[in-house]
Formats: structure tokens, C-alpha cells, sequence
């Protein structure tokens, strides 16, 4: 860039995308590195961390950006693939920096920080110039002035802060998907992470502890208030929620469960007497259940619910009653695209494939796999010995239990990395 020096405000860099020299989009920004410096001399920025696929944090040093605007950056030259890791004296402004609390020097007033300015230097170096600040207040209802001020006025930016909140922290990941989330908690501190998680609600939580590894999803749920735990684990894939429960030292698990309501807390248990890679294990025991009377637009209708997952909303079972499973006698499966073909008045009844076999919950993974491969299917039933319904697999749950443990980790993808990537050193 050239030409009169330019000022961005770096929440309005958050998640905007990053191109390469052609215009072909390289990743998002998910973070910018800068370097504190001793005395009134404001941070230098170092770079950027970028989001690439699949769901690897890199780093983008600033002397590879040509451009910077609020709706795009453009980066120059070939970029080290090598998964970003902060180093000591380098601060992460988004994840670190937000919401902390400082005091203005001239009134020794504690303001918090809510934004904050970068600008380019006719010498090409970037250096944080202005903070956004909000005085008084708290929390989700803070009504308190904001004024902008120079970083030499502030003091406690560098110090930790043991009371940071997360509002504006929070503002810039709300619209990530749950997977993406997932990977931002994971670069953040431990003492950030759980105060992030803390604050999403139980619906969002429960989506990005389903995308977590083993580890940092026992973190955050074992620190949770007990009925915060069990209300998340409500909302949870109840697949997912047992294995999660699995994890969990049996005291912590059996807490979580006297919390839980009694109906989801049985269907629990029922999973949890059973072999994690197993069919009993595998499966949902909340596949779309109809009775036999039921028409075609019923079952159209069932399957429309947002909340389904496309895997389960691929097909309705048709039982007797009871109608919850384990259900009664199960007598087959209408699949959606044979339902799309019938009238809507049609029953369900009359459409069943009643060729397909289900599966018993003791069938081990490779029985399970060799199923669905053998028939191309996205869900199989699991029914007991009487023919009862227990629940469906599908075939996301399968795959889940065919990666290493530690698949979420973009740090084992070996093609993460590629042999034309140029070597650059942040932080130098």
C-alpha cells in the first residue's frame, strides 16, 4: 500500500477473507499477533492468524499484506503452512485483548476495551494506535460512555485480568458455525476458553462440545455448574452426550446424570450399557418414529424439522406402539425420496422398504460398516431380539468411530502442510 497511512479497527477484520496475489481466497482472519513493548511505545503487530482448510490456524506476517480494508486483506508471496503457535511476548488482540479492563490514566477510571485501531506507518510498519473503550458497566447490559483514546493513556493492558468478560469476544464468533467455534476455543488460553463457553448459550455449546477432542470437552463440562452441565447435555446428539459421559470420571457422570431429565437420563444410561463401537453404541435412540396409520404428509412433515440432521431426516421408521424407543414391533422404513413420490394422503404404511434388514446393538463396527457399504445407505435401524426399536445409526456416527481419536486435530491431516510452501518466521 502507498500513500497516506491507513487505520483499521481490527473487530472489523474478524472472519473477513484472505486472498492471494490471483484472487483466489486463501482462508479467513480469525486473529491479529501484535508485540507489547516496554514504556509508552505502542504494541507492533506482527501479523495475522488465518484460518485455512481444514480448520488450520497459520500465520500471516504483515510485511506479506498488500492490502488491508474492512472487506478484504490481500496477501503477497507463499505463506508457511505450518500450524500457528503463539510465542512468549506475543499477544492475540481479538482473543486476548477484548473485553479486558484497564484504567485511563488521567482519572484512574476503569474502562474496558472494546476495539482496537491498527494503522500502517509510512514506513510499511503496522503499530496499534487507538483503543475503543467503555466506561462503567458490566457484563451484557453495559450502558456506560465509549470514547476512543491513544494506548500511551491506558495502563493494565498488559497485566492479566481475572474478572475479562467475553461480550466482545463473544460478538465476533457468534456467527461461526460450530465446527469453526470448536477450533477457536482451542487456540484460546484455558482460562479463556471456559469463560468463552460459559457465556454461549446451551443450544451453541452443546454443538461445539459434539466438535471438540476428548480432552478439551471433559475440561469445559467438568468445570460447569452441575445443572448447567446437565442442561447442555439435554441438547446434545444423545450419541454424542454418552460418549461425552463416558469420558467423565464416574462420580462427575453420575452427577451430571441425577440432573438430567429422567426420560433423556434413561436413554443415556440405555446407551451407556452399551460398547462405545458397537451398533448399540453408534446410535441416536431419537430417529423420526411414526405409527403405522400415519400419511405421507405427516411424515413430510417430520423430516422438514430443522434440527434433524440430513442423515436422519433421510428416512421416518414405522413401529407399533409404544412409540418411543425402545419402541413396539418394528415394521420397516419409508425413505424420503419414495415419500416425495407418493401422494400426500398416501400411508405410510404402504411405502415401507420392508427388504431392509436391521441391525442388533451388539454388531461390531465392522459389521456395521460393511452394511452400509454393502447397501449405500445413510441410516440402519437398530432393533433388540424381539424386534423392538432401539434407535438408528447413521452413517456420520459411523465415520466418527472410524477416524483416529484425535482426527479433529488439523496437526495430523498429513496434507495440511505442502513441499512448495515458502518458510517465514513470525515474530521476526
Amino acid at each position: 500500500m502507498s500513500g497516506a497511512p491507513t487505520r483499521v479497527y481490527i473487530a472489523r477484520l474478524a472472519g473477513i477473507a484472505v486472498f492471494d496475489p490471483r484472487g483466489d481466497q486463501v482462508g479467513k482472519v480469525r486473529d491479529i499477533v501484535v508485540a507489547l513493548r516496554h514504556g509508552s511505545n505502542a504494541p507492533r503487530v506482527l501479523g495475522l492468524v488465518v484460518e485455512v482448510q481444514p480448520r488450520r490456524r497459520i500465520f500471516c506476517p504483515m510485511t506479506r499484506v498488500t492490502n488491508v480494508t474492512e472487506g478484504a486483506v490481500v496477501t503477497t508471496g507463499l505463506l508457511n503452512m505450518r500450524r500457528f503457535e503463539q510465542r512468549a511476548g506475543e499477544t492475540l488482540v481479538l482473543s486476548e485483548l477484548f473485553d479486558k479492563r484497564v484504567t485511563l490514566l488521567e482519572t484512574g477510571e476503569q474502562v474496558t476495551v472494546q476495539d482496537v485501531g491498527i494503522r500502517q506507518e509510512r514506513t510499511r510498519d503496522w503499530s496499534v494506535e487507538k483503543i475503543f473503550v467503555r466506561k462503567g458497566g458490566s457484563g451484557f447490559r453495559r450502558r456506560g460512555e465509549t470514547v476512543v483514546v491513544e494506548w500511551s493513556a491506558l495502563s493494565g493492558l498488559t497485566l492479566p485480568d481475572p474478572e475479562q468478560g467475553v461480550v466482545s469476544l463473544l460478538a465476533t464468533v457468534e456467527k461461526l458455525r460450530a465446527a469453526d467455534l470448536a477450533n477457536v476455543l482451542q487456540e484460546l488460553t484455558p482460562k479463556r476458553r471456559f469463560e468463552l463457553a460459559a457465556a454461549l448459550d446451551d443450544e451453541k455449546l452443546a454443538d461445539v462440545l459434539e466438535e471438540l477432542p476428548e480432552d478439551d470437552r471433559v475440561e469445559i463440562v467438568a468445570a460447569l455448574e452441575g445443572e448447567r452441565a446437565a442442561d447442555v447435555l439435554e441438547e446434545m446428539d444423545p450419541a454424542d452426550a454418552a460418549d461425552l459421559l463416558s469420558e467423565l470420571p464416574p462420580e462427575t457422570a453420575e452427577a451430571i446424570l441425577s440432573l438430567v431429565e429422567p426420560e433423556d437420563a434413561e436413554d443415556l444410561r440405555r446407551l451407556l450399557s452399551y460398547d462405545d463401537y458397537t451398533a448399540g453404541g453408534m446410535m441416536t435412540p431419537e430417529p423420526v418414529i411414526l405409527p403405522p396409520d400415519s400419511t405421507v404428509a405427516e411424515a413430510l412433515a417430520r423430516i422438514r424439522d430443522q434440527d434433524l440432521s440430513p442423515a436422519l431426516a433421510a428416512q421416518v421408521y414405522v413401529v407399533r406402539a409404544p412409540f418411543e424407543t425402545p419402541t413396539g414391533k418394528y415394521l420397516g422404513v419409508a425413505h424420503f425420496q419414495r415419500l416425495l413420490r407418493e401422494p400426500p394422503s398416501s400411508l405410510v404404511s404402504a411405502v415401507l422398504d420392508d427388504a431392509l434388514e436391521p441391525i442388533g446393538p451388539d454388531a461390531p463396527l465392522s459389521q456395521v460398516t460393511r452394511y452400509f457399504a454393502t447397501y449405500n445407505l445413510v441410516a440402519i435401524p437398530v432393533v433388540d431380539e424381539n424386534d423392538h426399536l432401539l434407535g438408528a445409526i447413521t452413517v456420520d456416527d459411523v465415520i466418527d468411530h472410524m477416524l483416529p481419536e484425535n482426527w479433529r486435530d488439523a496437526d495430523n491431516d498429513p496434507d495440511a502442510a505442502t513441499d512448495d510452501e515458502e518458510e517465514v518466521t513470525h515474530g521476526a
